[in-house]
């Protein structure tokens, strides 16, 4: 018995052999895709990710969306933390990092740290972060991030941006969401509504994130195509990008994700978004809901983006991550190095970045640049005091000049934007204006595009028991 039991043990082992069942892991396949136009975004713990890997490496990323996030380095760890244990890290994290009070989130702090890690060589120079296209997010009913946090990611940027890029930063407070990515779906089974404060942190706003994300980095998108898309999603091994360490000793799970549009696939001309999960919106806690659900896959099928998901997983041992979250905290390694470009899960998603921009190709030759007029002046997003314009990008031409009209029709110079996006900023609530957009090129102005018109929001009332406020409409 014993020796039939071990021959079916062996012939079983050529099966698995011969059926190539110890092939080689999958990995990331290079597209044409230049890593200059990468941008990236987050929410909650994928957010503060976020941040950290648009500032570490903001010479290769356009644009960052922060979802219910916070500053860089806002946790801290420092030499102090080292020698103490990261239980400081952890406090400032599930403390002032998301609970306030804004006196606990000094920006000089956040901006001293950067500075001092850009003047070592640790990550890029601070100069790139100024052309950044930069859009925050804070719902008022959420009840885990409080929305000091998100303000002082606001003063984080608005430092490096200065005056002549203010127009980079959109900012949206006005939706009553709770702690979520919002999406313009309602009624899906699954999902939360609006005031969702729960797994899976997806919550149905009729507020299309990724879109307002995705066009405010890179301007005016096609529109998402309504049937069944045309790309697809993939897995991919995580371990070829975090070696020389096992996933599991990065926290990270042993597979990602990623949306491939056909048009990629057959080496067109395309582009990268990472998108990061937050805490508990893994795939071993939630499937794939994140990934299937955000929106971003049908805004990227239609206009050549490839959406990059990499995965974090649960560690209730070491690294101490028992909900999954993305390493803002330094739980890694317990060292400052987790906000650097030596960062272990920072190099990983770099590491996979580079894989999939590997196969970039170099234009052909210069386009003619035009002076025409911008065409489909849109007002996107509309806050209390702002209004996200994008447009179409001119062939050529990489700065514009916004105009604004007020009630009395007379329109008005307020600034030159590189990109085709500018979030005017500084307005009265409840006011409709109109503007107008024109190309620069050399020092002339080319013609005005058609007016756009948009208005901003009534001012909310403060909500002062986050979950419970009603949704203003």
């Amino acid at each position: 018995m014993r020796i039939a039991v071990g021959r079916h043990c062996i012939a079983v082992l050529i099966v698995v052999a011969a059926t190539g069942a110890s092939a080689e892991p999958v990995g990331l396949r290079g597209y044409n895709a230049p890593i200059g136009e990468s941008s990236i975004s987050g929410i909650s713990s994928g957010a503060f990710m976020a941040v950290q890997f648009g500032t570490a490496w903001s010479s290769v990323i356009k644009g960052v969306g922060v979802v219910a996030g916070g500053p860089y380095w806002c946790a801290k760890a420092d030499a102090l933390d080292v020698v103490t244990g990261y239980w400081g890290p952890i406090w400032r994290a599930t403390g002032a990092c998301m609970k306030g009070p804004a006196a606990d989130l000094d920006v000089k702090d956040f901006t001293a740290m950067a500075d001092a890690k850009a003047a070592a060589g640790e990550i890029d120079p601070l100069s790139h972060v100024s052309r950044q296209k930069i859009y925050l997010f804070h719902g008022y009913n959420d009840a885990i991030v409080d929305k000091t946090a998100t303000d002082a990611a606001a003063d984080f940027y608005r430092h490096y941006l200065g005056p002549a890029n203010r127009g980079n930063l959109f900012y949206q407070t006005t939706l009553g969401a709770g702690h979520s990515f919002v999406v313009t779906k309602e009624g899906v089974p699954g999902l939360n509504d609006c005031k969702g404060n729960a797994e899976p942190y997806i919550d149905q706003c009729g507020y299309d994130q990724a879109g307002i994300i995705l066009q405010h980095v890179y301007g005016r998108l096609n529109q998402p195509n309504p049937a069944q898309l045309t790309g697809s999603v993939k897995s991919f091994d995580q371990s070829l990008y975090t070696k020389p360490h096992l996933p599991d000793a990065l926290s990270m799970g042993d597979a990602g994700y990623l949306f491939v549009p056909q048009d990629c696939e057959q080496g067109a001309a395309c582009r990268v978004h990472i998108a990061l999960h937050g805490c508990k919106q893994d795939v071993g806690d939630i499937g794939r809901k994140f990934v299937d659900e955000a929106g971003y896959n049908a805004w990227a099928d239609t206009n050549q983006l490839i959406i990059l998901y990499p995965q974090t997983k649960t560690s209730p041992f070491a690294p101490g991550n028992p909900q999954a979250c993305w390493d803002w905290w330094s739980y890694v390694d317990h060292e400052d190095s987790y906000v650097t470009k030596s960062g272990a899960q920072i190099k990983t998603i770099k590491a996979m970045l580079d894989a999939l921009t590997a196969g970039a190709v170099a234009p052909a030759g210069a386009t003619a640049a035009s002076l025409s007029a911008p065409q489909w002046l849109t007002a996107i997003d509309a806050s209390e005091t702002g209004i996200d314009l994008v447009w179409s990008p001119v062939v050529g031409v990489t700065t514009y000049r916004v105009s604004r009209a007020g009630a009395d029709g007379v329109f008005q110079a307020i600034g030159d934007v590189t990109g085709a996006s500018f979030a005017d900023s500084g307005l009265a609530p409840q006011t409709t204006y109109r503007w107008r957009v024109s190309a620069i090129l050399n020092g002339a102005e080319g013609s005005a595009s058609e007016d756009a018109i948009g208005t901003t929001q009534s001012l909310r009332p403060r909500c002062d028991n986050p979950g419970s406020c009603p949704i203003a409409k």
